[in-house]
């Protein structure tokens, strides 16, 4: 059953779009509206936009749009029910029983109670002889027992269904074992995704067991040295941040960033709980925005090599844009933090805290790492790096900032601030005059179609397309035309599927009671995703402000949409007529005929 309009009308009182937002994005005052950088997609210029009034927020960068349940949705990857619930405890309001029976929300309180009952049988295995080479492999990585016990660590048993049969025992069905990511099969035959592997639970921030990290024992084993739980309803991949559960209330400021768990789990074993790293997945905007919520600067301790680096300067950039100060931690030798601690032994945390005070800033590193085998006594190779140095100058939002590296980069060219400042501010102007060029190329792709994953049929049927936004946009803004649409026949005369489910969508919506824009629209979230409902909002604004009931004006634009429609329907039949009887042909020519006269 749907939850009530009454329960998310308060629901939305208690929870201001302005207040919501405002833990995830650094905003300031436009007016009555407030901006700020798009949580969604990577910018420099603020392009984000929440409008109180509406309780809503729109991107003019990446579109993406919506009320406080859709900007929850997206910034917390959750569901619909899932998101009211987070934003019910966030306010503490007591979810309605009907709320709490969606299978959505089920499904995913099921899941974390097999994850956690895997975990369990997963530790408890390296009790087991058969878990004995995981244990043995764990405490020769030099881990101790606490530790062990502290990250939940275990064995994936070598066995095709030990793990099914010890769930299957605990009462929980194939399909949920399935859903969790634990199982994998077809045709009635399912086997242990995790089979003879050391085991990381992956724990979110509320304690939670959201999926597990199997690292393979048999070197020749040709099955992956790492198997990752796949996403789910718990599970994101690039949202989750190995270690984060214990660095959140240990950081001081500051969170270390590592490439591995192994790295995370040595580190913490050292003394350095403050030691995270992604999942899964390469180091993404999301991560960083999450860090950014917990800490002011990152530490990054990767590894050493030319793989490494290459990770290095990618991470700093996103982090920066995340706001966070960035500092790079060098490890001797090539190694990564794991292997230098276990090699220096009882040395190693100490070794360990001289490298994190030694550690440099991310543009004195770039520019070392830019520098690289650059001849600097000739005039040719201190052009080369000058030009490199000038790029990684340029990506420095600060002004001050950048002008003090500025000097330090003309001392050591022997060349003047002035002439420093002046080739930067070049490189800018073509970085920005590049960047109008690509955002004028997606806006004609979208406009054409072309780039429009919500709607992919748009782009074949593009007139069409057009017509059924504009009515979508009328009865979203004019409730009362939901009668006069439905006598004309909409939304059967729609081509395209996405706008034809919008449509009635947003006429049951009318019909069970909202009539103000912006809660038809909040009503889509209990049927869509948060990207189409971006979508319905970019369609609602072409002829937002209009008003309800603007008259014969609007009913003859609806006969003209109408009519297009009409046409083009005509024209998908003509198309098709090579594959129609003679006769059949025949008439789906005079019909096209006619309705271009009219």
């Amino acid at each position: 059953m749907p939850i009530s309009q009454d329960f998310i009308y308060e629901l939305k009182a208690r929870n201001s779009i302005e207040d919501v937002v405002s833990s995830y994005v650094n905003r300031r005052r436009a007016g009555r509206n407030q901006t700020g950088l798009c949580p969604f997609h990577n910018e420099k210029t603020p392009s984000f936009t929440v409008f109180p009034e509406s309780g809503s927020f729109y991107c003019f960068g990446c579109q993406a749009a919506g009320d406080v349940i859709t900007f929850i949705r997206r910034i917390e990857n959750l569901d619909y029910i899932n998101a009211v619930k987070f934003l019910a405890d966030r306010a503490g309001m007591t979810m309605p029983e009907d709320g709490q029976s969606d299978a959505s929300y089920m499904l995913r309180t099921k899941i974390l109670e097999i994850n956690r009952a895997a975990a369990k049988f997963f530790h408890n295995n390296l009790a087991r002889p058969e878990g004995r080479r995981a244990l043995d492999y764990l405490r020769g990585r030099g881990l101790t027992d606490a530790t062990i016990r502290k990250f939940g660590l275990g064995a994936a048993l070598d066995s095709w269904d030990s793990l099914i049969k010890h769930l299957r025992e605990k009462g929980y069905s194939r399909g949920d074992i399935i859903a969790a990511n634990l199982a994998v099969g077809k045709n009635e035959r399912y086997y242990d995704r995790f089979r003879n592997r050391v085991m990381f639970p992956i724990i979110d921030l509320r304690g939670a067991v959201v999926g597990f990290t199997g690292r393979i024992l048999d070197k020749d084993n040709q099955r992956g040295k790492y198997v990752n739980t796949e996403n789910n309803v718990v599970y994101k991949k690039n949202r989750e941040i190995y270690g984060l559960n214990f660095a959140k209330n240990s950081n001081g400021g500051r969170i270390i960033l590592c490439e591995g768990n192994m790295d995370v789990i040595a580190m913490n074993q050292a003394g350095f709980e403050n030691a995270v790293a992604a999942m899964g997945t390469a180091f993404n905007h999301e991560h960083a925005r999450i860090l950014s919520k917990y800490c002011e600067e990152i530490i990054i301790a990767g590894d050493n090599d030319e793989a490494g680096r290459r990770a290095v300067m990618k991470e700093t950039d996103v982090l920066r844009d995340a706001g966070l100060k960035v500092k790079i931690l060098e490890v001797p030798s090539g190694k990564d933090p794991d292997e230098f601690l276990r090699e220096n032994g009882e040395k190693g945390r100490e070794l360990f805290a001289d490298l994190l005070k030694n550690a440099v800033t991310d543009v004195d590193y770039k520019l070392r790492i830019t520098n690289g085998d650059i001849d600097m006594t000739s005039a040719e190779g201190r052009v080369e790096y000058s030009k490199k140095a000038i790029a990684v100058l340029c990506d420095i939002d600060n002004r001050l900032e950048r002008e003090i590296y500025a000097a330090k980069l003309a001392q050591q060219l022997e060349i003047s601030k002035e002439s420093v400042m002046q080739q930067i501010e070049q490189m800018k102007k073509r970085r920005r005059r590049a960047d109008a060029k690509k955002q004028f190329r997606e806006i004609g792709l979208r406009i054409g179609g072309y780039s429009d994953k919500i709607n992919p049929e748009k782009v074949k049927f593009l007139r069409a397309s057009r017509s059924e936004e504009q009515l979508i946009s009328l009865l979203i803004n004019n409730s009362d035309y939901l009668k006069s649409m439905k006598e004309k026949g909409l939304p059967d005369l729609f081509l395209t599927s996405f706008n034809r489910r919008l449509f009635s969508e947003a006429a049951s919506s009318i019909e069970s009671g909202y009539t103000e824009p912006e809660d038809i629209l909040a009503d889509l979230n209990r049927c869509f995703e948060p990207e189409e409902i971006s979508a319905a909002h970019s369609i609602a604004m072409l002829r937002s402000g209009e008003g309800m009931g603007k008259g014969n004006g609007d009913i003859e634009e609806i006969d003209d949409f109408c009519q297009i429609l009409r046409q083009e329907r005509e024209k998908v039949s003509a198309v098709t007529a090579a594959s129609m009887s003679e006769q059949e042909a025949a008439e789906a020519f005079e019909r096209l005929k006619r309705s271009k006269l009219e």
